[in-house]
């Protein structure tokens, strides 16, 4: 029997198993329902009043344990900022310490990174949607090619490195994407959103919600396209969800609902240091293009057990695809032609996590229990190969029975058990202590091709290396926070989290003249530690500052090397480079500035005013190293600061905001190379960046403006080494976006 046949049986036998203890606790507690909902008590923790940005989540969720760990909580309600293109920027930017990737002009692919970890497709966080996995593969190939678009989403969870217990073994956290449910009162309801800008960008989005005996629904439909800043950066996209309610008993509620994203973007490459510096807005790649098509599927079953009970089990699937196409070739050379490289990958995921939370009592206090388990089975195809000279998206192999590149199946099964608990000792002094035990088996099945011409392009090497590799591992994680709170609210909190990251699928194999290789990489291990205060003070001031101390173990990082003679050419080299740290200070402060001047007492009509900065200063090394090319050099993507501050004002019908952000320099290489030929290693310069969005909406429509960067400055924020380089990436200059939107109830 295969082992997908047995991770199958196993997730069977689990739910099971699952359902059986559900059925026994209902039979013990004998709890009747009829006409009667038996709710959970619900112990309100925070003031949750204000039109404060600055938020967390609750202590504990269905299934979830957030006590004493870094949360934040971002409400798309509360800000005034560009949705129609996902400007991650303003979209985050009350979350503290964020580096952004800007990639694009439609925000396709999100990147972001923290304290240290590359924002390169938000692979350093786990990443999910309304709590189940939306990455590629969440441990093998945590990249993250779908991001839900803004107007969909009600709030993004994120929680910090605390989060590997509950969510996986991250040394980021997670960002769960909480999408806008469909209403349970309305019949039906209705809003539209069109909306146009700068290089022309297009933009609309419908979503239509009803309600009718004990069944919701939603649907949703966004298409956007834009022709780019830049000359062959055209893009169009589309996405479709639809959510399904049914209460099946007064105790059960089903969930059901479904996404689809597919994009074809043409990527105008990178560009080498002087050409930035000559002209940013220059193209020397005509030929590359990228397409996506994303499609997940989830059903989740809630069920309230009794009083102190309730239990949580969540499917889903996914069947999806991504295929790169293009020149791989150093940006320092001229496309001359010929055959493009072509990047095709397919992705089939099966997924559960089941969860039961508990209130007991202990100490004479009332402490919560979240217990689980997490099923899943992946299988990713990988193949490399030549595809078409011509200049048009055309995704197709030239020779698919003989791929000049690489031909890999990769298998990928992960089963996990976890616990945490809050136990209240009284006088506001709460412990959290947290386990989890994981194993993951990554494979490696296939081949790849040693290609070796001679300079009239005659093959002289032709040779095909067969591999069938396999990683078996089995982890555990432990954890424990403190959390103390006051009368008032403010809170005191602490954690201390093992962390863990496997080597992902590139790392087992990579065909790309810009990036090599270690075989032996193996995975990286350390801990995560969070010390902080937040609350608010008065209604007038609402904060969050803490300290964190991030280690690894065995770093995964990039070295920059130089071919051999005659060549000289420098590449990125991915091993485990040392042991290394990142240690820094985050602190988000707003300020009500309407309360503060007492104007809403001396006028029921004044508007409101709220000033937040949002700043970390870090410092990440690299230590325990005998290489004095590292030797206490500074961690790559590690800017000293990142400062975010902004005004938020809203009178009446009209809300505004704007903000600036300043970023400090950062290297991308563990050599801390200051400049490379070939641009892909260098120095990523600081930068500012302003932005403003004004809007007003008035009972059934509302209007829409906001203008990125709004002192047009140059500036990029990364170094590709493959798509969609290689080399600087240019961010966009001055931008223009216009929306209306019609609501109908």
């Amino acid at each position: 029997m295969g082992e997908e046949s047995v991770g199958t049986r196993a997730q069977v036998i689990l739910t099971c198993i699952m359902l059986f203890a559900i059925t026994t606790a209902r039979s013990h507690e004998r709890v009747e329902v009829l006409d009667t909902v038996v709710l959970k008590p619900v112990r309100v923790t925070d003031d949750r009043m204000s039109g404060f940005l600055i938020t967390r989540m609750d202590d504990v969720g269905n299934g979830v344990i957030s006590a004493a760990k870094k949360t934040e909580l971002v409400k798309l309600e509360n800000l005034t900022v560009n949705t129609t293109t996902n400007n991650a920027r303003q979209v985050f930017s009350s979350i503290v310490g964020i580096n952004v990737w800007e990639s694009d002009a439609l925000g396709l692919q999100l990147g972001i990174g923290g304290r240290g970890l590359s924002p390169n497709r938000t692979s350093n966080f786990t990443t999910r949607q309304n709590g189940y996995d939306i990455a590629a593969d969440p441990l093998g190939y945590p990249e993250s090619y779908y991001t839900p678009p803004m107007d969909l989403l009600d709030r993004i969870e994120v929680t910090r490195g605390g989060a590997a217990l509950r969510y996986g073994t991250q040394f980021g956290g997670v960002v769960n994407f909480v999408t806008k449910a469909p209403s349970r009162v309305d019949p039906f309801t209705l809003h539209a959103n069109i909306g146009g800008g700068s290089y022309g960008l297009l933009a609309g989005s419908l979503c239509v919600t009803g309600s009718t005996n004990g069944v919701s629904g939603l649907g949703f439909y966004q298409y956007r396209k834009s022709d780019g800043w830049r000359e062959h950066s055209a893009a169009d996209q589309q996405t479709a969800y639809g959510m399904v309610t049914a209460d099946l008993a007064s105790t059960v509620r089903l969930v059901l609902d479904y996404t689809h994203m597919d994009y074809l973007a043409q990527q105008p490459g990178g560009l080498s240091d002087k050409m930035f510096a000559d002209d940013p807005e220059r193209s020397i790649r005509a030929r590359n293009w990228f397409k996506v098509n994303w499609n997940v599927a989830s059903a989740r079953l809630d069920v309230l057990i009794d009083s102190l009970t309730t239990a949580r089990t969540l499917f889903s699937a996914m069947l999806s695809s991504r295929a790169a196409l293009g020149n791989l070739d150093r940006i320092t050379m001229v496309d001359l032609g010929g055959p493009r490289t072509m990047i095709h990958g397919e992705f089939l995921n099966l997924f559960n996590e089941t969860t039961i939370t508990r209130d007991v009592p202990l100490f004479g206090h009332t402490s919560t229990v979240a217990a689980g388990f997490r099923i899943f089975s992946g299988r990713t195809l990988q193949q490399q190969g030549n595809a078409s000279a011509a200049n048009d998206a055309d995704f197709t192999f030239t020779n698919p029975d003989n791929l000049e590149g690489s031909d890999y199946t990769f298998p990928n099964h992960n089963i996990a058990a976890f616990a945490e608990g809050v136990v209240r000792l009284g006088n506001g002094f709460s412990l959290v202590p947290g386990l989890r035990v994981e194993r993951i088996n990554t494979q490696a099945n296939g081949w790849y091709r040693i290609l070796v011409n001679d300079l009239a392009g005659n093959h002289v090497v032709d040779t095909v290396v067969h591999e069938n590799r396999s990683r078996n591992r089995a982890i555990v994680l432990g954890g424990l926070g403190f959390s103390w709170k006051d009368t008032s609210g403010i809170e005191v909190f602490g954690n201390v989290v093992q962390n863990y990251r496997a080597i992902t699928f590139t790392d087992l194999r990579v065909v790309n003249p810009n990036l090599v290789v270690d075989p032996n990489i193996q995975d990286e291990r350390g801990y995560t530690v969070d010390v902080g205060c937040r609350g608010t003070v008065a209604n007038l001031l609402a904060f969050d500052a803490s300290l964190f101390y991030l280690r690894y173990n065995n770093k995964i990082g990039e070295l920059l090397k130089t071919d051999v003679p005659p060549l000289y050419v420098p590449y990125r080299y991915r091993t485990n480079v040392a042991d290394a740290y990142t240690a820094g200070i985050e602190a988000v402060v707003e300020l009500d500035v309407t309360e503060c001047l007492q104007l809403r007492a001396r006028d029921y009509q004044a508007p409101s005013l709220y000033l937040f900065v949002n700043a970390s200063v870090m410092d990440g090394r690299y230590a325990s190293t005998a290489d004095a090319t590292i030797a206490n050099k500074r961690v790559e993507l590690v800017p000293p600061y990142v400062v975010r501050t902004g005004l938020r004002c809203s009178w009446n019908e009209w809300s505004a905001m704007c903000m600036g952000s300043w970023v400090g320099e950062q290297f991308t290489d563990a050599t801390n190379s200051q400049y490379s030929a070939t641009a892909v290693s260098g120095l990523v310069p600081a930068y500012s960046v302003v932005d403003a969005s004004v809007a007003y909406k008035h009972q059934w429509f509302g209007l829409r403006a906001s203008v990125n960067n709004l002192l047009d400055a140059r500036y990029f924020t990364r170094r590709a080494v493959s798509y969609p380089g290689p080399g600087i990436i240019p961010s966009e200059p001055l931008t223009v976006v216009l929306s209306l939107s019609v609501a109908v109830d």
